[in-house]
């Protein structure tokens, strides 16, 4: 599938089936900025952590900086719960009218165009591709922005605490970014073929049990 192909694709996804479901998303997208910052603040704490409690021995933070990790522990743990719950609805709604639609376009058509095409292709779409549309709209946009804002917290956290080390990271990242890229095509061309062994099978199994009488 050629990118602008993908492009329109998901344009339509958006338009048709995530837009009425943005104030989720947007309080996904709150949420995983406390999640970046708790996460961050567990990164700083663990500096003072190491020198006020076993190095200087300091008995007031001995009690305050454990509280603090604690309420950083909890609030990226209880944000991230919301989150998911809310991302993962709009994941399974999304799937749910594309499936009913499917079903619906399929009841409505005629025959010609039904045996066209084999039925097992049909259950394919069904089950197969709307998984993978509630996986992007669930999992993938969750991590995107989860993962995206975590990155930004943390590297603003190195060039704070140590700019050589922050500039050595940053140095690494193109790297890291060209065996992801690598590893992305490859993942795709096994999507791919998987989507494709499924409407095989599919189709396979169907014959089987029409055969079975």
């Amino acid at each position: 599938m050629r990118f602008q192909e993908l492009k329109l694709i998901l344009k339509r996804l958006y338009q048709e089936y995530v837009k009425k479901h943005l104030q989720r998303i947007f309080l996904a997208l709150i949420l995983s900025l406390i999640v970046a910052g708790s996460t961050a603040s567990i990164a700083w704490l663990l500096d003072p952590a190491v020198k006020k409690i076993f190095i200087e021995k300091n008995e007031v933070f001995a009690w305050t900086i454990p509280i603090l990790i604690i309420v950083a522990f909890s609030s990226k743990g209880i944000s991230l719960y919301i989150a998911r719950i809310n991302i993962i609805r709009v994941g399974e709604e999304v799937a749910g009218e594309l499936q009913k639609k499917i079903a619906k376009n399929i009841l409505l058509s005629d025959i010609q165009t039904l045996d066209n095409r084999h039925s097992g292709k049909y259950i394919s779409n069904v089950m197969f591709d709307t998984s993978h549309v509630r996986n992007v709209v669930s999992t993938g946009v969750l991590n995107l922005m989860k993962d995206s804002f975590s990155v930004v917290a943390l590297v603003g956290l190195m060039f704070y605490q140590n700019w050589k080390l922050a500039m050595f990271a940053i140095l690494m990242m193109p790297l890291a970014a060209g065996l992801a890229k690598s590893l992305g095509k490859r993942i795709g061309k096994a999507t791919a073929k998987a989507g494709e062994s499924s409407g095989n099978l599919a189709s396979f199994l169907t014959e089987i049990f029409k055969g079975s009488k």
